[in-house]
């Protein structure tokens, strides 16, 4: 009926951190996730989440400003749900539901206009709420389409929710509490931190069996399918993000998601993959030879990215920006361009204009993928978490390159969320070598 991962305490701390920025006389509420229409598991908004743990779908919080008390509005769980579902939490159990919980009140959602009365401000998030398989960025993108079509344009539920509420209280100022939560969001805490490791070590074993699975004549969505057994034996509720499983030139388009295409002998493969566990997240890429040997280009053009890849990951510590991390691992590999040129001046080319590009540090990680805030700019402070994202691009040949890791920022350096997973070439191919999972549908590298 509730989550185990985060104590009630957590919970109550992170509305209090709310309670204090709105400040007396104001109010927060939060939106959570409408029914799905469908009988998949729910799965809550990220927001909502994050401040109560409460997965019910039409679920309500209310933090008053003034004194950081909560209330949780939920709706009436009828009969036939009981039967089908099993009982959840609702307005039918509200005292149990606080108990576990931890919030000060427990009322039916049709209570919820009468508590608004009053509130000089209302703090609601404006952006669109992260659910499964989304970040904030993939969303706004849909709602810009979704604007774009002249048969459809319909507002965000975000915004269609804050016109309900300037129409139901009008004498409330309605704020965007997002800005808050988002600045929230960056910096984990010690439980958000264990989840997040849990679910780096996840990701790095389910990658780890696709490189076993791995043959000539595999097919993309086969190493998927790897993927998603792993995620769901671990406790996982499945992907975080449909995964890039590109062979050849299919890597070359960064966001490549057909998964459908055989691996062929002589290429390598990409891959781009994190399970949702518990709410978080994580993002781990590698590269590997289809037939289980990297060929001497392949080691020179991957070896320099693994190369970049661990100079980024020593110049992380508290204090430093990303812009000085990458200037300095720039310089180290310049240094090693120097010393182990390219034996194709093209390939040479390319590695030189890869040190130029300024975020190889990328995006924040967390309850999404590709999560709120940023960092870019300022000191790292601990508790921040992101991916570590080296990338080259060679034209000529349509070949896109990319390593990629998980990182939390600690008092003194960084901890490596996803380094389970192979990383030196000589340690892929011996993963390679060891008995993969795909039984007859697996290929040959014979």
């Amino acid at each position: 009926m509730y989550q185990q991962i985060f104590s009630p305490e957590t919970f109550a701390a992170r509305r209090r951190r709310v309670a204090d920025r709105i400040g007396t006389g104001a109010v927060a509420l939060i939106q959570g996730a409408r029914a799905s229409g469908t009988h998949d598991q729910f799965r809550q908004s990220n927001e909502l989440f994050y401040l109560c743990g409460v997965e019910v779908p039409h679920a309500y919080l209310l933090i008053d400003g003034g004194d950081g008390t909560a209330a949780l509005f939920l709706p009436h769980q009828d009969r036939h749900s009981v039967e089908a579902e099993g009982e959840h939490l609702s307005a039918d159990n509200a005292e149990r539901a606080r108990e576990l919980t931890g919030v000060d009140r427990v009322v039916a959602l049709e209570a919820l206009p009468a508590a608004l009365r009053g509130a000089a401000a209302i703090w609601t998030p404006l952006s669109p709420a992260e659910g499964a398989r989304s970040s904030w960025d993939t969303l706004r993108r849909a709602q810009e389409e979704a604007n774009a079509d002249p048969f459809d344009g319909a507002p965000a539920r975000e915004a269609r929710f804050a016109g309900l509420l300037r129409q139901r209280c009008p004498a409330a100022r309605i704020e965007d509490l997002a800005p808050v939560l988002d600045e929230m969001r960056l910096v984990k805490d010690e439980p958000e931190v264990a989840a997040l490791r849990a679910a780096g070590a996840i990701c790095a074993d389910a990658l780890t069996a696709c490189m076993r699975a791995t043959a000539p004549g595999v097919m993309e969505y086969q190493l998927a399918g790897v993927l998603e057994y792993h995620y769901r034996v671990s406790g996982s509720r499945g992907a975080s993000y449909h995964p890039i499983i590109a062979g050849g030139t299919n890597a070359w388009y960064g966001h490549y998601n057909a998964n459908d295409a055989p691996l062929a002998d002589g290429d390598l493969v990409l891959l781009d993959c994190a399970p949702d566990h518990h709410y978080y997240t994580s993002d781990i890429t590698r590269m590997w030879p289809v037939n289980g040997t990297y060929s001497d280009t392949q080691r020179a053009l991957y070896g320099f990215m693994i190369a970049y890849h661990k100079a980024l990951l020593a110049g992380i510590r508290p204090g430093r920006t990303d812009d000085e991390i990458h200037r300095e691992a720039a310089q180290v590999m310049a240094a090693y361009l120097d010393r182990a040129p390219f034996a194709d001046p093209v390939h040479e080319r390319a590695a030189r204009n890869a040190l130029e590009f300024p975020h190889h540090l990328s995006h924040p990680v967390g309850m999404a993928v590709h999560d709120v805030s940023h960092y870019r700019g300022n000191p790292l402070r601990p508790g921040i978490v992101f991916s570590v994202d080296p990338q080259m691009r060679v034209p000529e040949e349509q070949l896109y390159l990319r390593v990629e890791d998980t990182v939390v920022v600690t008092e003194d350096g960084c901890e490596n969320l996803t380094a389970a997973a192979p990383l030196e070439m000589d340690d892929v191919e011996a993963t390679m070598r060891e008995p993969g999972m795909l039984g007859q549908f697996q290929g040959s590298r014979e």
